[in-house]
């Protein structure tokens, strides 16, 4: 962090972001400008080119990290609207059929509201809901209990419910959350022993692999999910429940092999962790609605199909009940992880692009 400081300070950090940022300008232009016959490609038009340009800009933004991953997105629909749209200026548009075929300026827009956008909001607004009444706790407590105070069980513990957690809420959220659980642990645990970094390791680990276990688990699961049933692609019609039940088992799977490998590569010295798990819980109203809300959604998510509702639809439920009874207010929405939004929404436009 230190380093970090001292490298903005001096200048040193945002020389290099904005020399990264100048490549990537670079590179844009001279792909935007070169010869069309340069391509190799039979039939590319003017619009094409300058789509392949946007696309070789993302690329470098995000991999270069010049600017965020959100202000990348946001750049996209920026550049796809102001000169490849049909709503671009003239001199960008040219005369019919000149240049090709335009976006429609609409239809970019509407990647804000997609309805995978839609279904990130839903399990964001329900890891809002279950952290403020406490219901994550709750289930932290409950579910880890089972696995005793064996050292090498708690740790399969931390894992699997982080994994179980992950598939439903961000795994980044669900990362922060069970890394707050874990600090009264560190203490029972001797300071020069593995058993530290091995509960560490499990956190994220196993939200990453818990992640892939739902559409919503990550925001990769995200497009590979509207790419596969969107009507003008695969059109796989795959519902969420299909989706889990090919995953869901590969994600148990693959705890438990990483539970393995982490308690030989990082064994306890302590055989017993003492758990105590903090956090208050709300005994009210509210918690036994966002409890009930929770359950209807996931099972609504895992069975909707059979019951004629999509997923992206189901996720409307726990952001019209919540809103409905007050559960979560306005300010609430502050907490959302509109970043992730952003990023996710110019994914979906510079694919409608291409």
């Amino acid at each position: 962090m230190q380093e970090t400081v001292k490298k903005v300070l001096t200048g040193d950090f945002n020389r290099k972001k904005a020399l990264m940022f100048l490549i990537t300008a670079l590179a844009t232009i001279l792909v935007w400008n070169l010869p069309i016959d340069s391509f190799g490609i039979e039939g590319l038009t003017v619009v094409q080119q300058r789509v392949i340009a946007i696309f070789v800009m993302a690329v470098m933004l995000w991999l270069t990290e010049a600017i965020p991953a959100w202000a990348t997105s946001v750049v996209i629909i920026f550049v796809l609207l102001f000169f490849v749209s049909d709503s671009a200026f003239a001199v960008m548009q040219g005369s019919e059929g000149e240049y090709g075929k335009l976006l429609d300026y609409q239809g970019v827009m509407a990647c804000f509201a997609d309805p995978t956008i839609i279904l990130f909001l839903g399990g964001f607004v329900l890891a809002i809901a279950a952290t403020k009444s406490g219901l994550d706790v709750l289930m932290a407590k409950t579910l880890i209990a089972p696995f005793g105070k064996r050292s090498e069980n708690v740790l399969l513990g931390f894992m699997l419910i982080t994994g179980i957690f992950s598939m439903f809420i961000s795994n980044t959220a669900t990362a922060a959350m069970m890394l707050t659980f874990l600090t009264p642990v560190f203490k029972s645990l001797p300071a020069n022993g593995k058993g530290r970094v091995a509960l560490t390791m499990a956190i994220p680990i196993g939200a990453n692999l818990g992640g892939m276990g739902t559409p919503i688990g990550t925001p990769p699961n995200a497009f590979a999910y509207k790419v596969l049933n969107d009507p003008a692609g695969l059109n796989l019609g795959i519902g969420f429940g299909e989706w889990m039940a090919i995953m869901a088992p590969m994600v148990i799977i693959m705890l438990f092999c990483a539970w393995f490998i982490i308690r030989k590569m990082f064994p306890f010295s302590q055989k017993t962790i003492e758990l105590k798990i903090d956090g208050n819980i709300s005994h009210n109203w509210r918690t036994i609605v966002v409890g009930a809300t929770f359950f209807l959604t996931i099972l609504l998510w895992v069975c909707g199909k059979q019951l004629g509702v999509n997923a992206n639809t189901v996720a409307m439920l726990p952001i019209a009940v919540f809103a409905f009874t007050g559960v979560v207010t306005a300010s609430d929405l502050k907490d959302i992880d509109w970043a992730v939004i952003w990023m996710v929404a110019g994914g979906f436009a510079l694919g409608l692009a291409i």
